[in-house]
């Protein structure tokens, strides 16, 4: 006997109440983007805006509040210190987003800040290391292009997949194959040139008609749009941990999406008469015990790393910790419902069954 966290038999409207859902999402989105353009963009950290990277071990009992308050005096900007691994490791990360010193000037300003406050206290500078500006803008074209990438191929798997269309998924790609280089020919900066393309792809998927890949792109880019709204409000910096946490929350708030989606295809392919706005309510409310069990489990274990992991992955876990929520509610609020908006007189009309045929 299986156990259900919630009854396979619920009829939770999710599809009445999906205007409500869609107005919670706008004000999400418009809230980080306020935020986004109160604070110039995304606060970018070392791997993106460049800077100076120093770790030190003491071979002393060494607490992290004294370090920070020691090198705060220096003035150095965008200072950041973390502590690695346990306490008794004495083990500390130095970064400063300064990009105008050497990574030579930067570690004689630590180590004249440490010689004069951490007397009789030896330390070892473990790692010295500098990322340039050039190289942090490269790394942010690199990010937004594996972003990007990893969304167009979800789209043409799902338009084949569930809407049997691989020859319309070709067509797209080959558009945004023609309209990625059109963009190449004028030298356009790369960061526009993965922008330009996502828009392109969203526009294709509506003219040609796909669907459940349209709703499918539209809820990863609600994903990662409010999981960065988020973190710019609480003033969290952006690298490439921040980064593979929205590549790891893309995936998993695509596997509920396919999961629905093949609820709804195996419902459809039962022609049972109902709207398409009566099979997607069905779809849901069957696939909802197994999605709150697993995204409810990923979110306990994400939260353990964040209460427990350290402080060099605590920003890695809180981004999974607002991706699994945001991902789980898009799923439900906004993959799905999305087909119906896209097919309105589909969605509340019953479909008409197939006859048997009589002999």
């Amino acid at each position: 006997m299986s156990f259900h966290f919630i009854k396979h038999d619920t009829k939770i409207d999710f599809i009445g109440l999906r205007y409500y859902a869609f107005a919670l999402s706008a004000l999400m989105i418009i809230v980080g983007g306020i935020s986004l353009l109160m604070k110039g963009g995304p606060r970018y950290g070392i791997d993106f805006a460049g800077g100076v990277i120093i770790q030190a071990k003491f071979d002393g009992p060494t607490e992290l509040d004294k370090v920070k308050k020691v090198l705060e005096a220096t003035n150095l900007p965008g200072l950041v210190v973390q502590q690695l691994g346990v306490e008794k490791d004495n083990d500390f990360l130095v970064r400063t987003s300064t990009t105008e010193d050497s990574s030579e000037s930067v570690q004689q300003t630590v180590t004249k800040a440490f010689n004069e406050s951490f007397t009789g206290t030896k330390y070892v500078f473990q790692r010295v290391e500098m990322v340039g500006p050039k190289v942090g803008e490269d790394l942010r074209g690199k990010a937004l292009e594996a972003m990007y990438f990893a969304i167009l191929l979800i789209a043409i798997y799902i338009s084949g997949r569930f809407e049997h269309r691989w020859m319309a998924a070709g067509i797209m790609a080959a558009g945004l194959f023609a309209g990625i280089s059109a963009l190449q020919y004028v030298n356009a900066p790369q960061m526009w040139l993965v922008l330009g393309a996502l828009i392109l792809t969203l526009v294709l998927c509506w003219f040609l008609r796909l669907n459940y890949a349209l709703g499918a792109i539209v809820a990863l880019i609600h994903d990662v749009l409010t999981t960065v709204g988020i973190f710019s409000i609480l003033n969290k910096e952006f690298d490439l941990t921040i980064i593979a946490a929205l590549l790891t929350l893309i995936g998993f708030s695509l596997n509920d999406t396919i999961i629905v989606y093949d609820r709804i295809r195996e419902i459809r392919n039962q022609k049972t008469g109902d709207s398409l706005s009566g099979i997607i309510n069905s779809s849901v409310n069957q696939t909802l015990s197994r999605t709150i069990l697993t995204s409810g489990l990923a979110f306990l274990a994400v939260f353990s790393l964040y209460l427990f992991g350290g402080a060099v992955i605590h920003d890695f876990a809180l981004a999974m910790l607002i991706g699994i929520v945001v991902g789980t509610y898009s799923s439900i609020y906004v993959a799905a419902p999305f087909i119906v908006s896209l097919s309105p007189k589909e969605g509340m009309e019953p479909a008409t069954p197939v006859k048997a045929k009589t002999a």
